[in-house]
């Protein structure tokens, strides 16, 4: 599993540790658990003069999901690893079926109004919630990591595609000057948009070779637009031929490529659109970043063998990647789930009130959202529970565990693991 976060008496962060060592310290009570997600011990002694060793955050940013990882940079050793969901389509589905609601109001009212559009100015840098929300939520990790770890330098994946690398692969850079990175930008944009599998017969999990759609021998040009992959056998098939005619018997799989070559990729995007605002947040930190290429995430990854994930992407950020020591590395899973909502009842599908909500949040001590720990020891219920918790005022609280939803646990039972704090995890 990962090492275990430490900080002394005070709250400086001490160098992470084994959880061997952590159970040991926990046993002769030289320690005391602080947080459980991430896993942070606090020592029952100051430890001012300790030498500690300096880690590099790194950041794969993602429009649905973002890679999170602690490097030592001296030996290579990743000591922590997480993977966030962001809520940015949630947050958006949220918006229009407000937008929704209020413009139906509207409607039902025999008083017309005009809009007002004085009402509607943007401050300079302003981005659409669904888009700042996965801005905060790295932010308030980055924040919360450097409340437990010793970081000390931020890397940070700032394009997913390097657009004028793939117009010139001779692009002059201390990355690129032995021609090594040549083509990995094209074909990382190409793997993204063609799903990782053959254009023409769909097949996946084979060598893929980039095709041209239009043959250069009839006048085809480089253009991404004009790029696709396929397979060694259909490419071979195709040769010069053109598309309509190589695709002539199969006209859905024609109309479906044509389409999809002039489509853009939403989360990249999504990505494009918010990095140099992450950049920027990143920087009013105080520590030093270093930016990197999607491009050149995926060589790093690949010339040490390494499977595809969101934090081992994330390990692999910037060019100072050392040569990477994992061991039994288990990335804490966050889905970031927000603080409720602040409607004060619920609507049918028609947009009418159908039911109250009320306004005390707080029940017996608890709230929707704590991750909670139940022993129930009579009544049909007996077991162990640990999971998140959606209250009721009649103190019967539902349970969501790893093996499904548990309903009708009192409040009796319950004990606190982890305050909510707008995030939901599997460790």
């Amino acid at each position: 599993m990962s090492k275990i976060l430490v900080i002394d008496q005070d709250k400086r962060p001490l160098n992470p540790i084994h959880p061997a060592r952590a159970r040991q310290l926990l046993s002769h009570k030289k320690a005391a658990i602080f947080r459980r997600f991430p896993f942070t011990l606090i020592l029952k002694e100051s430890h001012p003069d300790a030498t500690v060793s300096e880690l590099r955050l790194k950041i794969d940013p993602g429009a649905k999901h973002t890679g999170i990882a602690l490097v030592n940079d001296a030996n290579g050793e990743v000591v922590f690893a997480a993977e966030l969901k962001h809520r940015g389509f949630a947050i958006r589905d949220a918006l229009t079926s407000r937008r929704q609601l209020r413009r139906s109001r509207r409607n039902r009212k025999t008083r017309y109004r005009q809009p007002r559009f004085l009402n509607r100015t943007r401050p300079k840098g302003w981005l659409a919630p669904s888009l700042q929300s996965r801005i905060d939520n790295i932010k308030t990790w980055v924040k919360r990591l450097r409340k437990f770890a010793p970081i000390s330098a931020i890397s940070q994946e700032l394009v997913r595609f390097d657009m004028q690398l793939m117009r010139n692969p001779e692009v002059c850079g201390k990355e690129y000057q032995q021609g090594t990175l040549a083509g990995y930008e094209t074909r990382q944009y190409l793997l993204e948009k063609w799903s990782r599998q053959c254009a023409y017969c769909g097949i996946k999990d084979v060598p893929l070779q980039i095709e041209h759609i239009h043959p250069r021998a009839k006048g085809g040009t480089n253009s991404i637009t004009n790029l696709t992959l396929s397979c060694e056998k259909c490419n071979l098939k195709k040769g010069t031929k053109n598309i309509k005619d190589f695709l002539k018997k199969d006209p859905k799989r024609l109309e479906k490529i044509l389409k999809q070559s002039k489509q853009t990729l939403a989360d990249a995007a999504a990505v494009n659109t918010t990095r140099f605002a992450l950049l920027e947040a990143l920087k009013a930190t105080g520590l030093p970043v270093e930016t990197g290429s999607g491009g050149l995430t995926k060589f790093n990854r690949q010339q040490q063998g390494l499977e595809k994930t969101h934090w081992l992407d994330a390990a692999c950020v910037g060019i100072s990647t050392p040569k990477l020591i994992i061991k039994g590395v288990k990335p804490l899973l966050i889905t970031a789930s927000g603080y409720g909502s602040r409607q004060s009842c619920r609507t049918d599908k028609f947009g009418f009130p159908s039911r109250y909500v009320p306004r005390n949040k707080l029940h017996f001590g608890f709230q929707t959202g704590d991750i909670v720990k139940a022993v129930v020891t009579k009544g049909k219920k007996v077991g162990r529970y640990l999971g998140r918790i959606a209250t009721r005022s009649s103190g019967s609280f539902n349970i969501s565990t790893k093996k499904g939803l548990v309903q009708g646990i009192s409040h009796k039972y319950c004990k606190h693991i982890h305050k909510k704090d707008g995030y939901g995890y599997i460790a």
